[in-house]
């Protein structure tokens, strides 16, 4: 199965919930057709029909995506503090 480019799933999750604020606040036959089209979106990414799960199965994508941090004995992250 090809896997979704995490930045374009991330740019999908934040326009949806962009659009799902802005028809709460007020409605807008555009941002509902735009809402619309961002849901159909986010199913086709993430091969899913509905779009809890498509929300969910985004998430799943971010969360596998993410950079692996390993700490450092004494609490350090390997960042440095320098500036």
């Amino acid at each position: 199965m090809l896997v979704p480019d995490p930045k374009i799933v991330r740019q999908l999750l934040t326009r949806y919930a962009e659009l799902r604020i802005a028809q709460a606040e007020r409605h807008s036959p555009t941002a509902a057709r735009e809402l619309e089209d961002v849901s159909y979106t986010l199913c086709v990414v993430t091969a899913t029909s509905a779009i809890d799960d498509a929300i969910a199965q985004a998430d799943a994508i971010l969360v596998r995506s993410a950079p692996r941090r390993t700490a450092e004995p004494g609490g350090e992250n390997g960042l440095s503090l320098a500036v």
